[in-house]
């Protein structure tokens, strides 16, 4: 539930969160590392811990293993949760779903993230990932 002081809180995050994955959609690994802190801690109930090069790695193959599939993320809408974390940041959580075509035919999976995100300095970064529910 989101509280009244905390709907201009609520509008940031989605913003960033859109923008993050615009970056992604269009694979710009470049763009996108701006988004995370360089202290970022990535669990990932699959791939385990990741820190912010391996997970900036990790982008740069995805992406190129996906030249033509289409990769592409998008928020499912109403999922998008934003709360305050006094003197630090705020915390969201969220499904999102990423697809593909394999095959020819479209590849898709719906998944649980919580993302930490830091306001140091007038910066919006993020430092903690947890993606999980992957099957």
């Amino acid at each position: 539930m989101q509280l009244p002081e905390s709907k201009e809180l609520y509008a940031t995050i989605a913003r960033l969160d859109s923008a993050m994955f615009a970056a992604f959609n269009r694979h710009d690994a470049e763009q996108l590392q701006t988004f995370f802190a360089e202290d970022l801690e990535f669990y990932h109930d699959k791939g385990g811990l990741a820190d912010f090069q391996k997970t900036m790695a990790g982008f740069r193959s995805l992406f190129e293993q996906n030249k033509t599939t289409g990769l592409n993320r998008q928020l499912v809408p109403g999922s998008l949760e934003v709360y305050p974390i006094p003197g630090y940041g705020a915390v969201d959580a969220h499904l999102h779903r990423f697809c593909h075509v394999e095959n020819g035919k479209d590849d898709c999976g719906t998944f649980k993230n919580m993302m930490v995100w830091r306001l140091k300095d007038g910066q919006w970064k993020v430092t903690r990932v947890v993606s999980y529910d992957h099957q």
